[in-house]
């Protein structure tokens, strides 16, 4: 599994001799930090705590090369470690897209470094501020991509991948800060549909964020399609209010009730209300609805996240409409 992540590691920054970067090497997490680098290591797991740092050249010619159409970015939420949380997360989407349709979906985690404490409201307030530190790196994995792509774009052998982004919850806060980076420092006209689809899941965003001029403004334009699942009865986004409280982040959550006004977003931000099933799968806070249902089978957002995938178009009851309701009764109309 390739993965890349701006977690800090036992052993320290990428060695180097010279312009010469000392790699592969072997590498493990200090999960007792969760500062967030400035640098982000691009990374290979091959088993449960067997991971070795390969570099971004070396990353970005397997994602070439991997037998997949399409790649799935998971930016995951908060109060998530790389064992047991994140990694096996991903082996399960891995496992529902391969069984979907083989060789289609890659899952590429994109790891940020939560904090490995206990407590709900105190790892969302930790996990915030790492959350929003790590703007610079992912800014950082965006640029080194663009600039691979512009240097492998040839008619000879192109890359011909589409990119779509899965965010969850505060991961949500990583792709807004490495966005506004990237358009900030490198991309001064916006970064113009570089992703298929962005899933926003969860998402502890203020809810008018993906407006014009707001903190998420660059998600819209860099998407062909941003999906916005929402889900009033998500307990652990109230967590995130708590720790906000005296900011200006006290606006209700994208998660809670999607964009607070559709006619002020973009055209191509559609938002889903999961309200029907997100306890259900997630008793009893109800905010990780994305992959699974009770049974362990793929759940009702994972079904509309995969058609979104499968067909470029995000499905809705009636063509044109930007909001729905998801529900047993959507998918046996």
């Amino acid at each position: 599994m390739l993965f890349a992540t701006n977690r800090v590691l036992n052993e320290g920054p990428t060695p180097r001799s010279g312009n010469t970067y000392l790699l592969p090497r072997s590498i493990s997490f200090a999960l007792s930090n969760n500062q967030a680098e400035q640098a982000v290591y691009f990374c290979q797991r091959n088993g449960r705590g067997d991971y070795i740092e390969i570099g971004n050249q070396a990353f970005f010619s397997e994602l070439k090369a991997a037998n997949y159409q399409q790649l799935l970015l998971f930016l995951h939420g908060f109060n998530s470690i790389p064992e047991p949380d994140i990694f096996p997360k991903v082996q399960e989407l891995q496992t529902f897209f391969d069984q979907k349709a083989p060789n289609e979906v890659l899952v590429v985690p994109l790891i940020w470094p939560c904090d490995n404490d206990f407590g709900v409201v105190k790892d969302y307030f930790d996990d915030q501020k790492a959350a929003d530190a790590s703007d610079i790196a992912f800014m950082r994995l965006f640029e080194k991509f663009l600039a691979w792509r512009d240097d492998n774009s040839t008619l000879e052998n192109p890359c011909i991948k589409r990119i779509n982004v899965l965010a969850h919850s505060m991961g949500n806060r990583v792709l807004r800060g490495a966005l506004n980076r990237t358009v900030q420092y490198y991309q001064p006209q916006g970064v113009s549909l570089l992703f298929r689809n962005t899933f926003l899941a969860s998402a502890d965003l203020v809810n008018e964020a993906l407006e014009p001029s707001q903190e998420a403004q660059f998600i819209p334009p860099a998407s062909r399609n941003v999906v916005v699942y929402h889900a009033a009865d998500d307990f652990a986004l109230r967590s995130s209010k708590v720790a906000n409280v005296g900011t200006s982040g006290t606006s209700p959550r994208l998660g809670h009730t999607g964009p607070e006004n559709m006619d002020r977003v973009p055209r191509n931000v559609v938002a889903i209300d999961c309200a029907d099933f997100n306890n259900e799968y997630d008793p009893p806070l109800g905010h990780n609805y994305f992959d699974k249902d009770r049974s362990g089978a793929p759940g009702l957002m994972f079904e509309h996240m995969w058609e979104c995938i499968r067909t470029g178009r995000v499905p809705v009851e009636i063509r044109g409409d930007r909001t729905q309701v998801l529900d047993e009764r959507f998918w046996n109309r």
